[in-house]
């Protein structure tokens, strides 16, 4: 009777493993205060919605990863591709998160834990969604975990 504390405790130590991530939080992210005193990069943690099966359930999730885009006022050697900031490296880092805890999931310590996903997870990426200088992914998947109610 614990699959929320489960399915949540064990991505959150995931991504806290992570050299990457800086925070992890969860919640609705409207009411998350993500101002100057958040620690980039943020890994947080919403779940949507669940479905209960007669040995499984299935949580809806969303981890959004992002990390704050820098400005460089002294432009670079690629032209306007790359522009004057880090978006891409952002991306970069992001995804590479998003890969790995992914990744685990679908064959690794996770899995091995009873997190099991599919082998097709949505990641998409957003700029200027929580605030004007933040940019990153957002991964989409489905968890199955195992029905541990006794029915007796």
């Amino acid at each position: 009777m614990t699959q929320v504390y489960d399915l949540l405790d064990k991505i959150r130590a995931e991504l806290q493993n992570n050299t990457i991530v800086q925070s992890v939080t969860f919640g609705e992210l409207s009411e998350k205060d993500l101002d100057k005193t958040t620690k980039y990069p943020l890994a947080h943690l919403v779940i949507q919605n669940g479905t209960i099966n007669s040995n499984n359930v299935v949580f809806s999730m969303v981890i959004v990863l992002a990390d704050v885009v820098d400005y460089n006022k002294d432009g670079n050697d690629y032209g306007n591709f790359y522009s004057n900031d880090n978006l891409q490296d952002v991306l970069n880092s992001m995804f590479q998160v998003a890969n790995q805890v992914v990744s685990k999931m679908i064959r690794g310590d996770l899995r091995s834990d009873m997190l099991q996903i599919d082998d097709s997870v949505s990641v998409t990426p957003f700029k200027d969604k929580l605030s004007d200088e933040v940019a990153g992914w957002e991964v989409s998947f489905q968890v199955t975990m195992r029905n541990d109610i006794s029915i007796c």
